[in-house]
């Protein structure tokens, strides 16, 4: 960091799986978050919250400024692809292209670590399709909804 740089920038992404790629296992999915939260600390982030489901996972970090988004996915993805297949998880494992990325203030930090946290529970009764939609729509994100992930259903 520069002297005189300082920045609070919070950001969730959310990306998804292939198709043919979902982490079916509950024990899976924790080694994974737990490694994916690692590999932010290695590039300089702060993780506050890694979750999600098998088709899907949120990202919610404190950003080092000098590390664009983009960046940032681009490794998460990849190392964890390495990881997922290395750990023997899942022998032919990749994300999709693309992902969502949504900022927020110091302010919302607690209710967005509690939404990410409670991901089982809100997915009983809502798809990742209907949630991502909803993200796009409530952040005001023009979409075209051929270019949205392909969804399990």
């Amino acid at each position: 960091m520069e002297p005189g740089t300082f920045t609070q920038l919070y950001t969730q992404l959310i990306f998804s799986p292939q198709i043919q790629s979902p982490i079916q296992s509950i024990k899976s999915q924790e080694r994974v978050f737990g490694y994916v939260s690692e590999i932010l600390k290695s590039l300089g982030h702060f993780p506050l919250a890694v979750n999600g489901m098998y088709d899907h996972i949120h990202i919610f970090y404190s950003m080092k400024p000098s590390l664009s988004i983009s960046e940032t996915v681009k490794e998460v993805k990849r190392v964890s692809s390495n990881f997922i297949k290395d750990e023997g998880l899942l022998r032919n494992f990749h994300w999709q292209k693309g992902y969502g990325a949504f900022s927020y203030s110091r302010s919302q930090i607690d209710n967005v670590i509690k939404y990410i946290m409670n991901q089982r529970e809100h997915h009983q009764n809502k798809t990742f399709r209907v949630e991502y939609i909803e993200f796009l729509e409530k952040f005001e994100i023009e979409y075209d909804p051929k270019y949205l992930f392909d969804f399990h259903t």
